[in-house]
């Protein structure tokens, strides 16, 4: 059965970002999944200056199964890039934040090759020297099946493996238990859910919107998109406000 959560009173928003970088020319693919290092740098600054915590997934933990209470925020990357190392990681440090990046664990080193069929730029994701840096620096990594697959266009038998095996490579790559998992595509059936679970994760992550709220299910947690287009104003209407809560995903 699904974990529930019995958390704070407030929602706790989680963040999830992709590329922190400068955007392709105006008409790429994708371009709203870029988020500038100046705007990611304000907008942890903001956090910062409000009182509010970024962090992990598993340092949310004892904040979503409402054992402490706070102003906390969670922050998430997927897919694994190396703009995420060389761009946010500084500012992370610099507040004093934690965050969980997902990664790919047969992608490490190479590019966002699935992708590449809707003509997306092709762009390096961090191999497996720089994810220990990324967990030196303080932060986490988390699975993403091993390589990107849309778990619902798979047999069980695959997709049994992309989840349970992209645990086992990327805890194995930085010598410490990877706990926590997100959906590619945020695409997941409720036996997906239980395979999860079966592979001994804390938690999964969705693409579908909003904050988590009291009674959540731990294995299927909304989230909160940041895009290039979100100006501070509305970033701090999608963490203090219920803007984000109930949308589409």
């Amino acid at each position: 059965m699904p974990k529930r959560v019995c958390c704070n009173l407030l929602p706790i928003p989680i963040l999830v970002y992709h590329q922190i970088d400068q955007a392709p020319p105006k008409g790429a693919p994708f371009r709203s999944l870029y988020v500038s290092p100046a705007a990611f740098s304000r907008q942890m600054r903001w956090l910062s200056l409000l009182g509010y915590q970024g962090l992990s997934m598993s340092a949310l933990m004892p904040y979503l199964r409402g054992e402490r209470q706070g102003k906390v925020v969670g922050i998430t990357f997927d897919d694994g890039y190396l703009n995420n190392l060389t761009n946010a990681l500084p500012v992370l440090m610099r507040h004093g934040f934690s965050s969980t990046c997902y990664c790919v664990s047969q992608g490490l080193g190479q590019t966002n090759v699935w992708d590449r069929e809707q003509g997306i730029a092709q762009t390096p994701l961090m191999d497996a020297v720089q994810v220990r840096q990324w967990v030196d620096g303080g932060q986490e990594v988390g699975a993403h099946t091993r390589t990107h697959v849309n778990l619902t266009a798979c047999t069980d038998d695959l997709a049994e493996a992309e989840i349970s095996l992209s645990k086992i490579e990327l805890s194995a790559c930085i010598s410490e238990r990877v706990e926590h998992f997100c959906y590619p595509y945020g695409h997941h059936r409720s036996n997906h859910v239980q395979m999860v679970q079966q592979a001994g994760f804390a938690t999964a992550t969705t693409t579908q919107r909003g904050r988590v709220s009291q009674g959540a299910d731990l294995y299927q947690l909304p989230r909160v998109p940041v895009l290039r287009s979100t100006t501070l104003p509305v970033f701090w209407l999608k963490v203090a406000t219920g803007y984000e809560d109930g949308r589409a995903a």
